[in-house]
């Protein structure tokens, strides 16, 4: 067996390196998101909710499969599965603008309903087996990985922006453009993944440890990095049930669920449809949503100043609780205010999400074995899906009392 236990200290900067894979798993939804649904469909069929709706609910199902099934799965031909699922329906969605010039319609409509549901699988696979992998790791790297999702996203509205202004609103040549990048950018992932992460020395101290623990998920990374781990630590490989493992991190759960349950009840539906119009006029929700991206960006790094971290439990979920007075101050500001307190709002809202998230899924790994990490990874990213599904489906309330909402 190769020694990597006794071998390089963490680097933090190597697993950074990797985090750049997630740009691809965040940036291909906001990317559909911010130029699809607004130059191939039509708005009457309010895509910004619908897609939404149907990609959280393959994501979903497909989580609640592989979180309790996760002990028995192939981590390595799961994320890549996904990867190369991302790279296929991303190329797809291209083919089908080419396909159909960009005309809207309800066959249109239908097709990107398809493609987007398995978006939603591919997005189960590889953020529940990325985050399981990362959670036996250091928090640091969890961390590191969310922040890469955000900044996607933050690179994204800036290229949307960008070519807003450059294309004089062609919003089909820059939804090419964007779906082409991303194309491309996801086959690197693959490659990445599949290559390089397994043969960073940090990568393989963690699988081996973990390995020795008694995981069983990281065997074919660890193969294919060339080491080889025997199972004789057979009175190390008990572990605590996922049953069990909820829990004891209820709270955490919950915590997870709450976030994402309001954070979609707004985002993106809400700030597309329902904010009215104002001096921006088309620029409006771009805006927004770049507003959301940047500050969810920045608060993911918020934890690197260790007092502005939230450790206690009790702390964190009244601070989560606090956030739902959110809905009523979205819902006076879109009726009675002006686009500054709007964006003011949404900066906030992007604000509390990022922060929250990172002081949720770094705290609740602690304190277990490999396994387990790999296990309550998977459980919290389930709660995080089941969030986003609840709030993509109490986002339609904001149509009550709207006359021709339907």
């Amino acid at each position: 067996m190769t020694n990597v236990v006794g071998g390089e200290s963490p680097s933090r900067l190597e697993v950074c390196a990797f985090s750049s894979c997630s740009l691809e798993l965040s940036m291909e939804l906001r990317v559909i998101f911010l130029n699809l649904i607004t130059c191939i469909i039509h708005l009457d069929y309010h895509p910004s909710r619908v897609l939404t709706l149907v990609y959280q609910s393959f994501a979903f199902g497909t989580m609640l499969i592989l979180a309790y099934n996760e002990s028995k799965i192939n981590t390595r031909r799961r994320n890549i599965f996904g990867y190369s699922l991302f790279v296929a329906i991303t190329f797809m969605l291209l083919v089908l603008d080419l396909a159909t010039s960009g005309r809207g319609g309800l066959g249109s409509f239908i097709c990107i309903c398809v493609i987007f549901a398995f978006f939603g699988v591919s997005d189960a696979c590889v953020q529940g087996g990325i985050v399981g992998d990362l959670s036996f790791m250091l928090p640091d790297f969890i961390q590191s990985f969310f922040a890469g999702m955000a900044a996607s996203g933050a690179l994204t509205s800036a290229l949307r922006l960008i070519t807003k202004a450059a294309f004089n609103n062609g919003l089909r040549k820059g939804a090419m453009l964007f779906l082409a990048i991303s194309t491309l950018f996801e086959f690197l992932c693959v490659l990445l993944y599949a290559y390089f992460f397994p043969r960073l020395p940090i990568v393989k101290y963690f699988r081996s440890k973990a390995a020795l623990e008694g995981s069983k998920t990281v065997q074919a990374d660890l193969e294919a990095a060339g080491i080889q781990i025997k199972e004789d630590h057979h009175e190390q490989n008990e572990r605590l049930s996922n049953k069990q493992l909820f829990i004891q991190n209820v709270d955490y759960a919950l915590d997870m669920f709450l976030i994402y349950v309001l954070t979609l009840s707004i985002f993106p539906g809400f700030l597309y449809e329902n904010t009215g119009k104002h001096k921006l006029g088309t620029w409006y929700p771009p805006v927004l949503i770049a507003c959301d991206n940047v500050w969810n960006l920045i608060s993911r790094y918020l934890l690197l100043v260790k007092f502005l971290k939230i450790e206690s439990r009790k702390g964190l979920t009244i601070a989560i609780l606090s956030r739902f007075l959110l809905i009523p101050a979205f819902y006076f500001t879109a009726k009675y205010g002006d686009q500054g307190w709007m964006i003011l709002l949404v900066s906030f809202l992007g604000l509390t999400n990022g922060h929250l998230t990172i002081c949720v899924m770094t705290a609740a790994p602690k304190g277990y074995k490999g396994p387990e990490q790999n296990a309550l990874g998977n459980i919290v990213v389930l709660c995080l899906l089941v969030g986003i599904f609840a709030g993509v489906s109490l986002d339609w309330l904001w149509f009550i009392g709207k006359k021709n909402a339907f």
